[in-house]
């Protein structure tokens, strides 16, 4: 009887035992739903984090400032293709005599050393300045004077005094890519520090409206009177570029925008503050883009790189034995794909630089070792007697330009002395007293070298022209 009672005992011990794991699992699950349940209905209410730029741009904006410039300067003319940002007073007759009066234009620019107030902008935004006052983010505002300019690249650097500045971060240009997202950070039409948003549209654009083949960057990040001189970041906050040139037919922008690269702007600013002027390496080629139809004619197994038109005499090019027909495909060992980078490359290395350039001709590569020259020797280059237009520039007359004119000492080009009211040239906007800098995208230096890359067009020249202070773009068809 006492086993069958202790048998009965432990059943009953087992069976409490079993139902209270069994209460403990249920609890448990009853529970476990409930301790995720809250978890997880907090997530879904809280307010989910949305893609911004704010962060990046809180770090950017202060080193942007906003510029007021009061200059003197002579009205110019309408209509260009490439026009500066800012805003700029016109005259109503061009045929009236020109009248200097003070004009009030906006723009923009980026603080490039805290410490000495260096602030880069563009060339045109204080050239012929009275005055340049620039307001900084937080609104307090300081007189400012020039360092240094450079028109050739369009870049230019004043210096304010002022504590607690921040500077940008100085990105590489060279790593951009089309499609890549950029914000461009300005002043536009004086309304205060104001960004759009873009992506890089195109690289490696050259000669919009400054003297020489430029490695410029387009966007399509709105730009409008007011944006010159002002940032253009990457998404990580880089300055990789200085916002300088639209494209405005009418006046407004159409969504093509140009920046100076970072990287060009990185060596001139260094030069500016050192020196307060240029000194640019000079190889006394004068080139233009190779390509596949070269590339058979020739017989150089390459279409990219720089053909060489012509070698001046007593250049530093002569010098090193390059000859007419050579394809420059790298200096320093560092690739060229076109004209306009064998430009940008050379005229980074200061004069009496010695440089290693690689070359293509018919029987192969040959490298050269080239000591570059401060200036062009002037008395070899060709003839600068006046000549008459050739091609689609029949009946235009050119001419040295002389110390008598404006222009003279500030580009590199032949004078429009006279032409013929019914030529295609007139028709196209070209006035006695322009004077013609490029031809498609190509240096001219001399009347000489107008007339024969104008000769080789058929049914399309595009002239880069230098016209009451400014440079512009005119098409002859």
């Amino acid at each position: 009887m006492s086993g069958f009672l202790a048998t009965q005992a432990w059943a009953l011990s087992a069976f409490i035992s079993d139902l209270q794991n069994f209460r403990s699992r249920c609890l448990i699950a009853a529970i476990l739903p409930v301790l995720v349940f809250f978890p997880v209905s907090h997530q879904a209410t809280a307010t989910p984090l949305q893609p911004s730029l704010a962060p990046m741009l809180q770090m950017v904006m202060p080193s942007v400032v906003s510029i007021t410039v009061r200059s003197e300067q002579t009205p110019s003319g309408e209509g260009l293709l490439i026009v500066p940002q800012e805003e700029r007073s016109k005259s109503a007759s061009r045929e009236a005599a020109p009248v200097m009066h003070i004009s009030q234009a906006v723009a923009a620019g980026v603080i490039v050393d805290a410490v000495n107030g260096y602030i880069l902008t563009n060339n045109h935004v204080i050239e012929n300045a009275v005055d340049i006052n620039v307001m900084l983010a937080d609104g307090s505002t300081y007189d400012s004077t020039v360092v240094g300019a450079d028109r050739e690249t369009d870049i230019a650097i004043i210096q304010i005094k002022a504590p607690g500045l921040i500077a940008a971060h100085l990105g590489d240009s060279a790593k951009l890519r089309v499609g890549d997202y950029v914000a461009a950070i300005g002043n536009p039409f004086g309304l205060g520090q104001t960004v759009t948003f873009g992506i890089v549209s195109a690289l490696g654009r050259a000669e919009l409206g400054v003297e020489g083949d430029q490695d410029i960057i387009q966007t399509d990040a709105s730009l409008v009177p007011g944006n010159s001189g002002g940032a253009l970041v990457n998404l990580d906050g880089e300055l990789v570029g200085i916002n300088s040139a639209i494209i405005a037919p009418s006046g407004s922008n159409i969504g093509i925008g140009f920046a100076i690269p970072s990287n060009t702007a990185r060596g001139i600013v260094q030069q500016l503050i050192a020196h307060g002027e240029i000194r640019r390496g000079r190889l006394g080629v004068l080139v233009q883009d190779n390509n596949a139809d070269f590339e058979k004619a020739l017989g150089v197994n390459m279409s990219t790189g720089a053909l060489v038109n012509d070698v001046i005499s007593g250049s530093a090019g002569a010098a090193a034995g390059i000859k007419p027909g050579d394809v420059i495909i790298a200096v320093n060992d560092s690739p060229i794909k076109n004209a306009g980078e064998l430009h940008a490359r050379i005229s980074s290395y200061l004069p009496k630089t010695l440089v290693k350039l690689s070359l293509l001709r018919p029987t192969g590569k040959v490298d050269l070792d080239a000591t570059l020259s401060a200036t062009l020797p002037e008395d070899q280059l060709p003839t600068p007697a006046e000549i008459e237009g050739r091609g689609l520039l029949e009946s235009v007359t050119l001419d040295k330009l002389g110390s008598d004119f404006d222009a003279y000492g500030k580009v590199e080009g032949a004078l429009v002395s006279a032409l013929n009211d019914g030529s295609k040239a007139a028709a196209a906007g070209l006035t006695p007293g322009d004077v013609i800098i490029s031809v498609n995208q190509q240096p001219t230096p001399t009347p000489q070298m107008v007339a024969e890359l104008a000769q080789k067009q058929k049914t399309l020249v595009l002239l880069g022209i230098f016209r009451d202070g400014h440079r512009r773009f005119l098409i002859v068809k």
